[in-house]
């Protein structure tokens, strides 16, 4: 496996390497980073992963000095994973002086987190765009769980162009449910007993619609029952939205599908879950 901090030392390498499969990371890896890299494996003849904690998707406030970092464990991981290229650039490297190009993507980035967390996903694109233009990857991995994320970058890659396989894999969890974050290190035990919460709301909803239940407004309704119902969940947001526009599902009529998300906060650390509900009477 090498290890490079230069976009010079990359697009060498990629002149060389054929399908690559690209995993974008901010570090402190955990199995759901694994899977994605695992997936790329299959599928590519190389795969490169990217460690760099964008400052530019963090508001004021957020946790950008504190977001956990440990380089390297992340580099045994992936070495043990058989990664062919690991890219680690500075923060000068990503945004040299007198950076002032950024990516602005529409009505998919306004909903949701982009109305909580003004200017995450211009970050999130700027600094994904970068990365694709560096790496040229033929395919690129990114977790379910970041659903709005994946909803934006796949806007951007068919608006901008960007010839590569765009793959969304499944969020992976933990025994009881809860989604692995590299978040969830800042819960102290209490709160990470009542953090299953989020999982339990969605699972409520989910067997709603499964029963026949389409109604947004009932499906929001019982997830919010299941939240109140646990005193360490402050909640941030609840809603059922379509998969794609990310426009929230009023009740006049079923939809096909429906993304049921949310954010919530135990003390001060916030989490976000979703899962994609599909099949319903209208599909």
């Amino acid at each position: 496996m090498r290890t490079v901090t230069r976009i010079d030392e990359v697009r060498a390498w990629r002149r060389e390497a054929g399908a690559v499969g690209l995993v974008p990371t901010m570090g402190y890896l955990h199995a759901g980073h694994v899977s994605l890299v695992e997936r790329a494996r299959r599928e590519c003849a190389a795969v490169a992963a990217t460690i760099f904690v964008n400052p530019t998707q963090f508001g004021p406030g957020e946790d950008l000095a504190r977001y956990p970092r440990d380089l390297e464990r992340d580099l045994a991981l992936l070495a043990a994973e058989s990664v062919d290229l690991v890219f680690t650039p500075s923060d000068a490297v990503m945004y040299p002086p007198g950076f002032q190009t950024y990516v602005h993507v529409g009505a998919v980035a306004e909903g949701l987190e982009g109305a909580r967390r003004p200017g995450h996903f211009q970050g999130v694109a700027t600094i994904v765009a970068k990365l694709f233009n560096i790496v040229q990857p033929t395919h690129v991995y990114f977790g379910q769980k970041d659903a709005q994320q994946a909803a934006v970058l796949r806007r951007m890659v068919a608006d901008l162009n960007f010839n590569l396989r765009f793959i969304v894999c499944p969020t992976v969890r933990e025994p009881d449910g809860l989604a692995m974050s590299s978040r969830n290190k800042y819960l102290d035990d209490a709160n990470r007993a009542g953090s299953t919460a989020l999982y339990r709301a969605l699972s409520a909803a989910r067997e709603m619609w499964e029963a026949g239940e389409y109604d947004p407004d009932r499906l929001r309704e019982a997830m919010s029952r299941v939240l109140a119902a646990e005193p360490l969940a402050r909640v941030d947001y609840v809603s059922a939205a379509d998969p794609v526009t990310l426009r929230e599902l009023d009740g006049g009529a079923p939809a096909p599908s429906a993304l049921l998300s949310m954010a919530v906060y135990f003390g001060t650390t916030r989490l976000i879950d979703n899962i994609l509900l599909e099949g319903s009477e209208a599909g």
